[in-house]
C-alpha cells in the first residue's frame, strides 16, 4: 500500500505533539521534585539557625564534595532555601504554586515581593503566561499586581456583560498600562503611539495580557457609505470576543466614550458572530480623570473601560531591555531547576 503524504504528515505532527507534551510533563515533574527538595533542605537549615553562618558554609562545601556533578548548593543558594521554607511554611502551598515554576523565578519572588498574597499571585501569573525570569522581574518592578488587581478601575463591564465575562474583563483591565515604545512621553501623538505599539506588537501583547490576538491597526469600518477607522482591533481568545482599543494622548473627555461606544456597536453589528460574546471597548488616555470617566460611562450601553497608559521611557532606565523578544514570547517557562541567583 502506498503511503499517503498528507496522512503521513498528520501522523508526524501528532507524534511530535505527543513527544513535546511528554517532555514538558517530565520537566514539570522534575522541577516539582527539585523545588520540594530545596524546601525540605531549607526547613532543615532553619531548625539549626543557631549554629550560625559557619554551618551554612560547611554544609555547602560538603554537599558539593559529596555530589560534584550537581549544582545549586552554593552558600547563597542554601540561604535562599532557608528563606524559601520560611516564606512558605506549609508544604501544600509549595506543591500547589511555587513548585511549578523554576527556582530562579522563586528567588526573584523572595528578593522582590514580601507580601505572601502577592508572591502567590505572581507565581500563578508566571505559570499562566510563561514569563521568563527577567519578565517576571519587570512585572514586579512596574507593579503589575497593583495595576491589575488592586487599582481602582473605571469600567461598566460588570453592569453590561453577563457573568463571568464581566468580572473577567474587569480583572484584565490594568491601571495604568505601560508600553515599551520609543516615543516622547510628553509630545507623542495618538498615531505615533499607535504606530510604535504595532511595530512592537509582541511587547504590546505582553502588556495587554494573556489571550489578546492582534487583528489590525486603523481597522476600516464602513457605515452608510462613510469610512471609520478603529485605532486597534483585537480578539480575546479567553473572553471569546472582539476588543476595540482607542488611544488618546490627552486627558479623558466625555465625547471619547461616545465615539468608542459607536465603534463597539459597529463591530458587534458587522463582525460579531453567534459564537462570539459581546464586543468590549478599552479607552487608553494619558489621564483618565476618574470621576469624569465614571459619569461618562454611567449611561453608556456598551461595555467600556477607561484606563491610563504610560510609556516605558517614564520608568527607570534599563527596564526596556528586560522585555522579551518574539522568540521569548513563543516559549513557555524554561526548566532550570538548578539556576542560582
Amino acid at each position: 500500500m502506498l503511503m499517503n503524504d498528507n496522512e503521513y504528515l498528520e501522523i508526524l505532527e501528532r507524534v511530535k505533539a505527543l513527544i513535546v507534551s511528554a517532555r514538558h510533563r517530565a520537566a514539570l515533574a522534575l522541577n516539582h521534585e527539585v523545588i520540594e527538595a530545596y524546601w525540605r533542605t531549607g526547613a532543615e537549615i532553619n531548625q539549626h539557625r543557631e549554629w550560625g553562618n559557619r554551618f551554612i558554609e560547611n554544609l555547602s562545601r560538603d554537599l558539593r564534595t559529596a555530589f560534584p556533578g550537581i549544582t545549586g548548593y552554593s552558600r547563597r543558594n542554601l540561604w535562599y532555601m532557608a528563606q524559601f521554607a520560611e516564606a512558605y511554611p506549609e508544604s501544600e502551598i509549595v506543591q500547589r504554586f511555587v513548585a511549578q515554576i523554576p527556582w530562579g523565578h522563586n528567588t526573584t519572588l523572595l528578593d522582590k515581593v514580601s507580601d505572601p498574597e502577592q508572591r502567590q499571585w505572581y507565581a500563578e501569573a508566571t505559570l499562566a503566561n510563561g514569563w521568563t525570569r527577567d519578565v517576571l522581574a519587570l512585572q514586579i518592578d512596574t507593579h503589575l499586581y497593583q495595576r491589575q488587581v488592586t487599582a481602582t478601575k473605571t469600567a461598566n463591564y460588570e453592569d453590561r456583560l453577563p457573568p463571568p465575562q464581566g468580572e473577567l474583563a474587569l480583572q484584565g483591565l490594568k491601571e495604568p498600562y505601560v508600553f515599551d515604545i520609543m516615543a516622547d512621553p510628553i509630545t507623542a501623538k495618538e498615531r505615533q503611539v499607535e504606530d510604535a505599539m504595532v511595530a512592537n506588537v509582541t511587547k504590546m501583547l505582553l502588556e495587554l495580557g494573556t489571550g489578546f490576538a492582534f487583528i489590525g491597526q486603523q481597522y476600516h469600518l464602513e457605515v452608510e457609505g462613510e469610512d471609520f477607522y478603529v485605532d486597534l482591533l483585537f480578539y480575546h481568545l479567553k473572553l471569546r470576543c472582539y476588543v476595540v482599543v482607542e488611544l488618546k494622548a490627552t486627558k479623558f473627555k466625555p465625547e471619547f466614550a461616545g465615539k468608542l461606544n459607536f465603534y463597539v456597536s459597529a463591530v458587534d453589528a458587522m463582525l460579531r458572530t453567534e459564537t462570539d460574546q459581546p464586543t468590549i471597548g478599552i479607552l487608553l488616555c494619558r489621564d483618565k480623570r476618574g470621576l469624569v470617566a465614571e459619569f461618562s460611562l454611567k449611561d453608556i450601553e456598551k461595555p467600556i473601560g477607561v484606563s491610563e497608559y504610560k510609556l516605558l521611557s517614564e520608568w527607570p532606565e534599563g527596564y526596556a531591555d528586560l522585555l522579551p523578544s518574539a522568540e521569548d514570547l513563543s516559549r513557555r517557562v524554561e526548566f532550570d531547576p538548578d539556576g542560582e541567583a
